[in-house]
């Protein structure tokens, strides 16, 4: 699923990234890669708040779209 329709405030782990090469290295370069576990902490307009490792990241509604998650 997206993660945009993720549920909030579940450890969810990424399986795909599909975005471009640009947009994927820089968010590898802040901890969003494949395998790596991610939860859902708020939605607000479509943007989407994020907790992986410790750290908390805002991510836009497009690039939500395009990052896919399972449980």
């Amino acid at each position: 699923m997206p993660l945009l329709n993720a549920p909030l405030n579940v450890e969810l782990k990424i399986i795909k990234i599909l975005v471009d090469e640009k947009t994927k290295r820089h968010l590898e370069n802040l901890g969003v890669l494949v395998n790596a576990l991610v939860t859902v902490m708020q939605v607000s307009e479509g943007n989407v708040i994020i907790k992986i490792k410790n750290v908390r990241l805002a991510i836009n509604k497009s690039t939500a779209m395009k990052i896919f998650v399972a449980a």
